[in-house]
């Protein structure tokens, strides 16, 4: 069940009433208790629920939002509560994330670690089922649960395969150059300029560009992975800063290492070129990060009035990064 924005969200300091208490309810759960009283939403609570986003890649902000409230939901979750299976909308939770991580260590792949049941976690359920001699109907139940737990390894004694296909799959894309790769570029309002310069170098540099512009998340991560880009790198202004930062996908217990080397890469040379003070990179589980297949990176742009005039040493700055990254896949 989640609770719809028009009803009693965001929860904030001074709230009281039954989604308090629910949402208090929730964080005790996960061993995260508050010393406010039981419907009072107060410090203690606003703790409790930063320390929970934070570890959750969501921004600490102490304000439980549609997507806090979403993301406390699928928390609640635990390996084996329910039947895992492909449908729509997808199953999320930390039970599939759990079920990701045990198939990649025992070498399936399942895409990204990122609690979403999809096409490849069902895939890599199947395959898993195949090789084990069950019914391969890509429903994770109790005979595959059984199996799964009594073919894990302990902890430390095996690296998950996800990381490693993310690099692979860099590699399959092409050369060691950005010729013939195809790059989405992602703007959710507010930046076309920087959005065609950056077409524009990545023309130059033999690549083709998606350019996607829708303002949901979402839809322009279904778009990315319908056309099987390599690589997704998105924009957003926030007016409000005087500062550069690069966010990568980083979720629970698990991030994209290969998106994380990029977003490294760029922000290395994208704030010096802007003159905007450097907030370096950070792991976030935002839609965009978390819901497309390839690598994905998000630059959180400051200034507007000064980034709108240096689109040109911008999308440079952004081709050098990603062209070192695929020549680093090769090495």
């Amino acid at each position: 069940m989640e609770l719809g924005p028009d009803a009693t969200l965001p929860l904030g300091i001074g709230e009281v009433g039954e989604a308090v208490s629910d949402l208090q309810a929730r964080l005790a759960e996960l061993d995260l208790p508050v010393d406010d009283p039981a419907g009072a939403f107060g410090p203690s609570t606003a703790e409790a629920l930063r320390r929970f986003q934070a570890g959750r890649g969501l921004p600490a902000t102490g304000v439980c939002d549609q997507g806090t409230f979403n993301a406390l939901v699928a928390a609640g979750y635990h390996l084996g509560d329910r039947i895992l299976y492909l449908r729509h909308p997808m199953l999320r939770g930390d039970d599939v994330a759990e079920l990701q991580r045990r198939l990649s260590a025992l070498g399936f792949d399942p895409g990204r670690i990122d609690g979403i049941f999809g096409t490849q976690t069902e895939a890599a359920v199947r395959e898993f089922q195949h090789n084990a001699g069950l019914p391969a109907d890509g429903r994770c139940g109790r005979e595959t649960l059984a199996d799964l737990v009594r073919l894990a390894l302990r902890d430390g004694g095996y690296d998950l395969v996800t990381p490693l296909r993310e690099r692979l799959r860099v590699r399959a894309g092409g050369s060691r150059t950005l010729e013939g790769r195809q790059i989405a570029v992602g703007d959710q309002g507010g930046f076309a300029p920087g959005v065609a310069a950056l077409a524009k170098a990545l023309y130059v540099a033999g690549a083709h560009t998606l350019v996607l512009d829708d303002p949901n998340p979402s839809r322009q991560a279904a778009e990315a992975n319908a056309a099987e880009v390599d690589c997704y790198v998105g924009f957003r202004i926030v007016a409000d800063r005087t500062s550069c930062a690069t966010a990568y996908y980083r979720g629970f217990r698990y991030e994209s290492l290969t998106s994380k080397r990029l977003a490294e890469l760029v922000q290395r040379g994208v704030p010096a070129r802007l003159a905007l003070e450097d907030e370096g990179i950070c792991g976030a589980a935002l839609p965009i990060l978390r819901e497309t297949r390839m690598p994905a990176i998000e630059l959180q742009l400051g200034c507007p009035s000064i980034v709108v005039q240096r689109t040109v040493p911008l999308a440079a700055a952004i081709v050098e990064a990603l062209s070192c990254w695929v020549a680093e896949s090769f090495d």
